[in-house]
């Protein structure tokens, strides 16, 4: 029996594909694996029996990644799953950020209880005049799951699209319409477009990538968009960029103490994900690497251990093994069932940085005695056998 716990409501389309097998827990001290949305696990202590993590969405900065790592236990993400609910969250900013949409709303409403308001409607409305998104040119920086998505539904609203990726994959690039203009670097973009709308992960080198420096490179008035991550953005110097106007407006979905108040922002409550469709893919996909992990040892969209398909086993048993990517692990897997004079009918390496993943079809059982061994190999961190 896997039991597993869910640290944040997980949608019932996606818990539902547990079969009688698995067991859901209160107590994440019982759980083999963990389902989490966003809540925090950073400063959580880990069971020893805890052997996977999928987070319902695509940021895992809420789960200490190199600590689970160390401990053999593998975090999952699900990748693409929520791309479209995003996607058309972006679209919408365009659309607010060009038209003054907000700050027309919100005009309405001061003088929503004058017996005139229709007259004062019609007199004021050109304060909030705006400009048509067609024509105009869009910056896509970062081509993955949502950049993609995005970059080919402004094409198609009649926007000139500007693509900047130099790590996009091969199957993303497939996606990418044949009409968006791909660029080799960032600078290019900052010069060239009047929308700029940013995709990437938040790494060293991309943490406030939108900066005072950046910015002086942008056309002036120009809109700038970010849905991915908030530290991308360098705040003070965003706030400087709107009060001169060298920015006409900044629209992101991470309010905080200084954007929520800050002069010519939209600051969307982080709505990216928040569809019921997004829900229910994020929920589907992270158990169906739950389960395809610890009934066959498949990783699948993990951000701390290689992707590794063994297919099923079709004999004997399968022994699964996270250790680190240290020389002599393999030799010392295959020296101990060579001792215990047992086969090994087909096994699988893979590596990801410090870390790695060995699986092993052997033909026959193994004894406790070999599990035991095979645990206290220095490098080893986890050990299962299905």
């Amino acid at each position: 029996m896997v039991k597993y716990n869910c640290l944040n409501p997980i949608a019932p389309i996606g818990l539902d594909l547990f079969t009688e097998d698995y067991e859901k827990v209160d107590k994440i001290e019982e759980a083999d694996s963990v389902l989490v949305r966003s809540a925090s696990m950073l400063d959580m202590e880990l069971p020893d029996n805890l052997k996977a993590i999928a987070r319902a969405g695509a940021g895992v900065n809420n789960i200490p990644i190199e600590k689970c790592a160390e401990k053999g236990i593998v975090v999952f993400n699900t990748p693409g799953a929520n791309a479209n609910g995003v996607k058309e969250l972006v679209i919408a900013g365009l659309m607010l950020a060009s038209r003054n949409i907000v700050g027309g709303i919100n005009w309405v409403q001061t003088v929503k209880d004058d017996e005139n308001v229709a007259k004062l409607v019609e007199k004021g409305k050109s304060k909030f005049a705006g400009k048509e998104i067609e024509g105009k040119k869009l910056g896509v920086i970062g081509l993955g799951a949502i950049g993609v998505l995005v970059a080919n539904a402004a094409k198609r609203l009649g926007m000139e699209v500007y693509g900047c990726d130099p790590y996009i994959s091969v199957k993303h690039a497939w996606n990418l319409s044949r009409d968006i203009i791909y660029v080799k670097t960032k600078e290019e973009i900052y010069r060239t477009c009047d929308y700029i709308t940013v995709h990437v992960p938040l790494l060293d080198d991309t943490k406030k990538m939108i900066n005072k420096d950046t910015i002086a490179l942008m056309k002036d008035g120009v809109i700038v968009l970010n849905f991915a991550r908030d530290l991308l953005v360098n705040d003070e110097d965003m706030a400087e960029a709107l009060k001169t106007g060298k920015v006409a407006s900044y629209v992101t979905d991470f309010p905080n103490a200084k954007t929520a108040n800050m002069e010519g922002a939209i600051a969307i409550p982080h709505l990216g994900a928040s569809t019921e469709e997004s829900e229910d893919n994020c929920a589907v996909m992270a158990v169906k690497e739950i389960m395809e992990y610890m009934e066959y040892g498949t990783i699948k969209n993990s951000v701390n251990y290689p992707d590794c398909d063994a297919g099923v086993c079709v004999s004997g048993k399968r022994i699964t093994i996270c250790h680190k990517n240290i020389p002599n692990m393999l030799t010392q897997f295959t020296g101990l069932f060579s001792v215990e004079n047992i086969n090994i009918s087909n096994m699988i390496n893979k590596s990801k940085g410090d870390f790695a993943y060995t699986v092993l079809d052997i033909e026959g059982n193994v004894s406790d005695s070999s599990a035991q061994k095979l645990k206290s190999i220095n490098g080893v961190l986890k050990v299962r056998i299905l």
